[in-house]
């Protein structure tokens, strides 16, 4: 295949990745659709994303095969290895063989032992600071050297497809979160205010300090209140 052809093909199979990561209901299948196309289209035999959660801890968001999970764990144990080194400063990290790679020597012989030659994290970024980064994709093949130039360029774009698309599948589904929360809320009050004959600011006062008072998500008091008819004890 000429280099026109593979750069027309790279280019359409990224046109329907990208109508697949938009049309992907929430969060979960976004990931999915990402590490399916990440073993379609490098020379990766695993593959894997790992995820900033809302506390600022990475957590393994999806992986290809439990192999990938070990690798991860190793790294989020310890707080140390290329992922997490990818994570905080926000740079592609390529190991050729973990045999003989010394950046992280204790990781890389767990890891070679676990039959994972070649390593590629590639940062999941929407924005430049730091706070905008948004995970890691990591691609892993027992060959070692297994990572082409060709293959670490298209890992980048794929990376700012995904990065993009989850950062937008978060905020639907926060936006998603809120709205729901705000019926449940809406909900509740108008239980308190037909049983307690209070308006509607007394009966938000009201959920509002029994959230406080129990250290309870508002939305919770409000779903409990819902279902039980019941204020929590």
């Amino acid at each position: 295949m000429s280099e026109q052809d593979l750069v027309a093909t790279s280019a359409d199979a990224f046109a329907r990745l990208a109508i697949e990561l938009h049309d992907a209901p929430g969060v979960e299948e976004t990931i999915d659709a990402v590490v399916q196309f990440a073993l379609q289209a490098l020379s990766c035999t695993y593959a894997g994303v790992a995820l900033y959660t809302r506390g600022s801890h990475p957590e393994i968001a999806a992986v290809t095969d439990s192999v990938v999970a070990d690798v991860y764990d190793l790294q989020l144990t310890s707080d140390n290895g290329p992922l997490v080194s990818a994570m905080r400063e926000r740079s592609t990290i390529l190991i050729r063989d973990t045999t003989t790679d010394e950046r992280w020597p204790e990781w890389a012989a767990k890891v070679a032992a676990l039959g994972v030659r070649s390593v590629l994290d590639v940062p999941l970024a929407t924005g430049s600071g730091t706070h905008q980064t948004v995970g890691v994709l990591g691609l892993y093949s027992p060959d070692p050297d297994a990572f082409t130039a060709d293959d670490e360029a298209i890992a980048h774009i794929l990376a700012r497809h995904a990065a993009v698309a989850l950062a937008s599948a978060r905020h639907e589904e926060t936006m998603a979160q809120a709205v729901d929360a705000r019926k449940l809320v809406g909900q509740a009050m108008g239980i308190l205010m037909e049983r307690f004959d209070v308006d509607g600011d007394r009966a938000f006062a009201i959920l509002k300090r029994y959230s406080q008072d129990t250290n309870t998500k508002l939305r919770d008091v409000a779903q409990q209140l819902i279902d039980t008819r019941k204020l929590p004890h």
